[in-house]
C-alpha cells in the first residue's frame, strides 16, 4: 500500500474524475461520478453544487418571466415587479437592439470625447461622475465602520482591467491584456472611431492601467477588510490633490464637504498626483473611452455584444455568449434582483422548511455559546464579549418581508415610449449613484438585505452582525427536508455555523455586537487567535490547483469560517440520535462538487477569498478527529494529515 506522509488536501488531483478511496481523497470519491459525467454549460465557466441549483432557480424564473411577458400571469399588483419584465422585453427584442445599433450610446461617447484638456475634466468631472462615466478615483457612500449607526464618505482607486496586481507581468497577464487591446480597439470602431485613433486609446489606456497596477491594492490586500479603514479630516485629505479639485467635486456630489472621508486605499491616495495631473490627461480620457465602450457593449446591439465577448471568453474559458432568452432574464434580475427574490421566496420557499433552518441556526448559536464558554484558549473577559456578540446576531431567512425604496425609483420607459436597453440600463445606474449619495445623511437601515431570496449563497455582515440564508440555498443537497439530520448538517448545518464564524475570523472579530470596529479582545487572546489564523493561512498556502496555487492570506477568513463552520456542524450532528459522520462528510464534500475550465480556475486563484470549492471539502476534514473515525483513516492513507499540522480555532 502506497504510504503518504502529511498530505494537505488529499492524493491526486481533484481536477481531474478520479477514482478514489475517501481515506485518499474524500473530494473524488464522493464527487467521482459525477465529475466524470458532468459537463459545463457552453455559456458558463463552470458547474458544481452551487451551480446546478443556481441553474435551475434561473431555468424556473426564465419560465416564469416568459410568461410574465406574454402577459399568462398577473403581476397588476407588483409595480417593481412589473418594471422588472419590462426591462426583460427591451433586452430580449434584439430586433430593436440591432435596428437601434450603437446610436443609442453615442451621446454619452461624446461626452467623453469633448473634454478638450484637464482643466475641462476638472471641471466637469462631478458632472461625468453622475452621467455614469468611470473616473480613476471612486467616491460613494458607505456605513461607518466605527459607527454603523451611520453613514460615511468612502473612496477608493479605480479597478484594473486584469483580474489582480500580481498578472501584471505576468505570462498570462500579457496575454490577456492582448486580448483586451484588440478587443477595446475594435468595439471602438464600432462606435465610430477610426482604427489608427483607436489603437491610439487603447494603448494609451492601457498605460495608466499599468500605472495604476503598481499602486492600487491586491486581492490579498483587500481580503484584510479592516485595513480598508483609513479616517482622514476632509481638509487633509484633500492636500494629497494637487491638480485635481477634489473639494468642488465632492460638493458637486454631496451638495456639501463632509467633515471626514474613509480611503480604502493609502498607498493609492499617496500617489494620487501622480494620476490626477494634465500631463497625464491623455491617458485619462482614453482610459475613461475603453471603460466606456467596454461598459455599454451588452446593451447595444448583438455585434456589439458579440465584440464585447472576447475578452471575457479568454479570462473565464466560456465558450459562448448567453441566449438572448437567458440574457433577457439575467439583465432583468441582475437589476431587479431584491424584487425577483422575493417572488421566488413567496413562490418557492415553504414555511416548514423556513421554519426547520431556523430552528437548526439556533441550535447552532446555542453550540457556539457552549463551545466558547468551554473554550481552553480564551481569557473570561473575552469569552463573555464573544457571548455577547454571538446572542445579538440577527438572523434573515428566505427573503425580505419589504423590498428596499431603491426599487421603487426604478422606473422603466418601454419601447413604445422611445425607451432603449441602453436608455434604461442607464436610468437604472444613475438612480444608484443618486440613492447612494443621498445616504450621506441618513441612518444606515439595518433591515436591508445584502444578498436576495433567489440567490444560491449565504452571508455574514460584520458591520450589522446579522446572518443572511437566501431562500435558494435551502434545497439539496445543502438542505433537505427529508434528508437524514448528519446529510443536513454536513450541508446547511456547515453553511449556517460557516457564516456564524465569519463573527470571529481574522476581519469579523474585530467588530462588536453591533458591528462597530471595536477592539474587545484582550492582547493576550488575540495573539492567540492570530497564531491559529497564521496556522490556518500555512494549511493553504501552495496547494496546487489546476494551473495554479493557492494564496493562503488570501482566503484565510473563509478558512477559518469553514473549519468553524464544519467543528460546529459535527458537534451538532453528534447530539441527534440519528448521528452518521460518515453521511455528513460525504455531504460536506458533495456540496463543493466543481467543475471548471483552466482559465476560470486560474481567476479564481487571483480574485477569490475563497479557497475553491474541491480544496474547501478536502483539507478542513483533515482538521477534525471525527474524520479519521469514521473512515478509518491512518498514516499510510492521503488524506492523513499530521497532528501538528490540523488547525482547530472555534
Amino acid at each position: 500500500m502506497k504510504r503518504y506522509v502529511n498530505v494537505r488536501g488529499g492524493a491526486g488531483d481533484v481536477t481531474k474524475p478520479t477514482q478514489a478511496r475517501p481515506q485518499d481523497n474524500l473530494y473524488l470519491a464522493v464527487n467521482y461520478n459525477y465529475l466524470k459525467d458532468a459537463e459545463i454549460p457552453a455559456d458558463k465557466p463552470t458547474t458544481g453544487s452551487f451551480n446546478v441549483l443556481a441553474d435551475n432557480v434561473e431555468e424556473n424564473l426564465m419560465a416564469d418571466f416568459a410568461d410574465f411577458a406574454r402577459g399568462a400571469k398577473d403581476i397588476s399588483d407588483n409595480p417593481e415587479l412589473q418594471n422588472a419584465v419590462e426591462l426583460y422585453k427591451l433586452t430580449g427584442d434584439f430586433n430593436k437592439r440591432d435596428a437601434d445599433g450603437v446610436t443609442p450610446a453615442l451621446a454619452d461617447m461624446q461626452e467623453i470625447l469633448d473634454i478638450k484638456d484637464f482643466a475641462e475634466l476638472n471641471e466637469t468631472a462631478a458632472k461625468l461622475e453622475l452621467n455614469g462615466h468611470s473616473l480613476p478615483i471612486n467616491f460613494g457612500v458607505d456605513t461607518d465602520m466605527k459607527d454603523t449607526k451611520h453613514h460615511v464618505l468612502a473612496t477608493s482607486g479605480p479597478g484594473l482591467f486584469l483580474s489582480d496586481t500580481t498578472q501584471y507581468g505576468t505570462e498570462v497577464g500579457d496575454k490577456l491584456l492582448r486580448v483586451f487591446e484588440t478587443q477595446s480597439a475594435y468595439l471602438l470602431t464600432l462606435m465610430g472611431m477610426n482604427e489608427a485613433e483607436a489603437l491610439i486609446n487603447v494603448h494609451r489606456a492601457l498605460e495608466l492601467d499599468a500605472q495604476l497596477s503598481k499602486i492600487v491594492k491586491s486581492n490579498e490586500e483587500w481580503a484584510d477588510y479592516p485595513a480598508t479603514y483609513n479616517p482622514y479630516e476632509f481638509t487633509e485629505f484633500a492636500k494629497y490633490f494637487k491638480s485635481f479639485d477634489v473639494t468642488s467635486y465632492v460638493k458637486e456630489l454631496l451638495g456639501k464637504v463632509p467633515d471626514k472621508v474613509i480611503e480604502a486605499e493609502p498607498r493609492f491616495l499617496k500617489a494620487t498626483e501622480d494620476v490626477l495631473n494634465e500631463d497625464n490627461f491623455p491617458n485619462i480620457k482614453s482610459w475613461m473611452l475603453v471603460n466606456f465602450v467596454n461598459g455599454v457593449s451588452g446593451s447595444l446591439s448583438q455585434k456589439m455584444r458579440e465584440a464585447g465577448f472576447s475578452y471575457r471568453q479568454a479570462v473565464t474559458g466560456v465558450k459562448e455568449l448567453a441566449k438572448p432568452e437567458k440574457q433577457a432574464y439575467q439583465v432583468a434580475n441582475s437589476n431587479f434582483d431584491e424584487v425577483v427574490g422575493i417572488y421566488y421566496g413567496k413562490k418557492y420557499f415553504g414555511a416548514d422548511a423556513k421554519a426547520d433552518v431556523i430552528s437548526m441556526i439556533h441550535k447552532m448559536i446555542a453550540i457556539y455559546e457552549n463551545r466558547l464558554t468551554n473554550n481552553d484558549w480564551l481569557s473570561d473577559a473575552t469569552k463573555k464579549k464573544a457571548i455577547v456578540k454571538l446572542k445579538a446576531m440577527e438572523l434573515k431567512v428566505g427573503y425580505p418581508d419589504k423590498v428596499e425604496d431603491i426599487y421603487k425609483r426604478l422606473k422603466i420607459t418601454p419601447a413604445s415610449k422611445g425607451g432603449t436597453l441602453y436608455s434604461n440600463l442607464k436610468g437604472i445606474r444613475l438612480e444608484r449613484i443618486k440613492y447612494n449619495l443621498e445616504k450621506i445623511d441618513e441612518d444606515v437601515d439595518r433591515t436591508v438585505w445584502n444578498m436576495p431570496g433567489n440567490l444560491v449563497n449565504a452571508s455574514y455582515d460584520p458591520s450589522k452582525n446579522d446572518l443572511t440564508f437566501p431562500a435558494a440555498i435551502l434545497q439539496a443537497p445543502f438542505y433537505d427536508l427529508h434528508a437524514s439530520s448528519s446529510t443536513n448538517y454536513g450541508g446547511i448545518g456547515a453553511v449556517i455555523a460557516h457564516e456564524i464564524s465569519h463573527a470571529f475570523d481574522n476581519n469579523g472579530a474585530k467588530f462588536d455586537e453591533i458591528g462597530n470596529m471595536v477592539n474587545w479582545w484582550t492582547d493576550d487572546d488575540f495573539k492567540k487567535f492570530e497564531e491559529k489564523t497564521q496556522a490556518e493561512i500555512a494549511l493553504f498556502d501552495g496547494l496546487q490547483y489546476g494551473p495554479g496555487k493557492i494564496n493562503g492570506k488570501q482566503v484565510v477568513s473563509e478558512n477559518v469560517a469553514d473549519i468553524g463552520g464544519l467543528s460546529n456542524a459535527v458537534e451538532a450532528a453528534k447530539s441527534e440520535k440519528d448521528a452518521n459522520m460518515v453521511e455528513l462528510f460525504e455531504n460536506w464534500a458533495r456540496v463543493w462538487s466543481m467543475k471548471a475550465a483552466p482559465e476560470y480556475m486560474q481567476m479564481l486563484l487571483a480574485v477569490d477569498v475563497h479557497a475553491p470549492g474541491p480544496m474547501r471539502a478536502n483539507v478542513q476534514p483533515q482538521n477534525l478527529p471525527e474524520f479519521y473515525e469514521a473512515f478509518g483513516v491512518t498514516k499510510s492513507d492521503g488524506m492523513y494529515l499530521e497532528p501538528e499540522k490540523r488547525v482547530n480555532i472555534w
